[in-house]
């Protein structure tokens, strides 16, 4: 008996050293963890279990029967991040450079399935030289296998995406399906065609990271929603993002002990809207002074910076938040920041997570390249986003709410629960000048009557009360007790039930 457990443990040796130690210095040497490494800071400790450790490739061509590394370059199985299960895969580059064969896949496919099964989150560390050549259509093969399981746990299980090495051609669908990716600066990248073959189709010249780098996806294409310093820190936020999500669509977000009063008045947001309407504030600061604690995880912090996406707690439930943002083009909707709110807004309403909107928009940017670029359809995902969420929803104006713009966001019309307004809110047609200048045609040679003009329409329709008296907004609320109403707001929805017509799916406006 003691001879098996000892043939057990030398294999465990083995397999536990991935491509060798020359392999696992040289992975060390450019700033990286190994897979194994990764997935010892990512769970809690003593908790991974691991799935497969002894399989290895099928292939037999271009001499690949002489190397059978156990593993075949992924690590799977499943552990907890604080006391709650998720299920992960962590590809091995001293293994064959991470290269994905019909094994490594089926690795893959095996946690993913039990996952859905289980009702659990699934974490892929991506660190991948490719399909691997000498298996050919093999390799793709079980890349497509990937990719069907990642449309069917869509909106079953959170997915998550960790890039932290290369991650090219085919590879990159599979986080592109995933709800979140996260990359780490320097050391990651993701590209459908690698730098030679853009110089050889296009004679374009670009680096790897001018091309696919972190800050090209979190700040230019918007396929990423974080970038980190190194893997230690990326890691560690995974394990705070999942602390907010539920484990299945079956099951409501966790609630967190807190020591926040939800009754706590904030009388300095009293003062947080300038007396100027066209001079901008700092959105932020009224989204952590509703948080409990102050804590906000932004999402796509880089990206279209004129909205705001993230999760706070109130009263120790996740809460999703989208707002605008005065601070970058006085807080516009245009193509970038409609995308990038939709995408946030299907996420929650996928997985039960109450919605909080804090408005503040001017209208859509107008100009040729938004509407060349179909500002139309990419503003129709929003709107369409809001009207089919299900979930709880409260939106709070703050200022100005214009136009087509004060409907999409999460207005009244589009079956938002509740909806606020501070006395500071602005809910028109258009802003004052646009307006007086339509209505009032006839007296534009007049300076003094057009100003005259311009501040009676300000009277009548600059305010929150025109809506109100039409039951658009549920209330004006006196800014200090924002966090009271809306904690107040969200504790009467806990057993809302809304549900839409059967349909086999719907046609968002891709």
């Amino acid at each position: 008996m003691k001879d098996i457990l000892q043939i057990l443990e030398d294999r465990r040796g083995e397999a536990s050293l991935g491509g060798g130690q020359k392999r696992i210095d040289s992975q060390h040497g450019r700033g990286k963890l190994t897979a194994r490494e990764r997935i010892d800071l990512l769970l809690d400790e003593g908790s991974f279990e691991e799935f497969d450790t002894f399989v290895t490739h099928r292939c037999t061509d271009f001499g690949m029967e002489s190397q059978k590394p156990y593993g075949d370059g992924v690590v799977t199985g499943w552990g907890t991040i604080n006391g709650r299960q998720v299920y992960v895969f962590s590809q091995d580059f001293t293994v064959l450079g991470g290269s994905v064969s019909a094994t490594h896949a089926q690795k893959i496919c095996k946690i993913m399935d039990m996952a859905v099964e289980n009702g659990a989150p699934v974490i892929g560390i991506n660190d991948s030289g490719g399909a691997r050549i000498q298996e050919g259509v093999d390799s793709l093969a079980g890349y497509g296998d990937v990719f069907q399981r990642n449309i069917e746990a869509s909106g079953v299980v959170p997915q998550i995406s960790v890039i932290m090495g290369p991650c090219a051609g085919g590879a990159v669908y599979s986080p592109a399906m995933t709800d979140f990716i996260f990359m780490v600066k320097d050391s990651s990248y993701m590209f459908v065609t690698g730098p030679d073959v853009v110089k050889t189709v296009t004679n374009e010249q670009v680096t790897a990271e001018e091309l696919g780098g972190a800050g090209t996806h979190t700040k230019k294409s918007s396929v990423a929603d974080g970038a980190f310093e190194n893997d230690v820190e990326a890691l560690a936020e995974v394990r705070r993002l999942v602390d907010f999500l539920p484990l299945s669509n079956r099951e409501k977000p966790p609630v967190r002990p807190f020591f926040d009063d939800p009754d706590r008045l904030e009388m300095s947001l009293d003062t947080l809207i300038p007396d100027n309407p066209n001079t901008p504030y700092d959105m932020k600061e009224l989204i952590l002074k509703l948080a409990d604690e102050g804590d906000f995880y932004e999402i796509q912090a880089e990206f279209a910076k004129n909205i705001i996406t993230g999760f706070i707690r109130l009263e120790g439930q996740t809460v999703g938040v989208v707002a605008n943002q005065p601070m970058v083009l006085a807080g516009v909707l245009d193509i970038d920041s409609a995308r990038k709110a939709a995408r946030f807004v299907r996420f929650c309403d996928c997985f039960e997570i109450p919605i909080l909107t804090l408005v503040d928009v001017p209208g859509f940017l107008p100009g040729t390249t938004q509407e060349y670029g179909g500002v139309i359809k990419h503003g129709a995902k929003l709107l369409y986003a809001y009207g089919e969420a299900t979930v709880p929803t409260v939106t709070v104006i703050t200022r100005k709410a214009y136009g087509g713009a004060y409907v999409v966001m999460a207005s009244k019309h589009l079956r938002s629960d509740f909806n606020y307004a501070w006395p500071t809110a602005e809910i028109a047609v258009m802003g004052a000048k646009g307006a007086t200048e339509i209505i009032h045609r006839a007296d534009l040679g007049d300076a003094e009557k057009i100003a005259q003009h311009t501040k009676d329409y300000e009277d009548r329709f600059a305010n929150p009360f025109v809506a109100a008296e039409r039951g658009f907004i549920d209330e004006v609320i006196r800014p200090h007790s924002t966090r009271k109403r809306v904690s107040r707001a969200f504790a009467s929805l806990r057993k809302k039930r809304r549900s839409l017509p059967w349909k086999k799916h719907d046609n968002i406006p891709l």
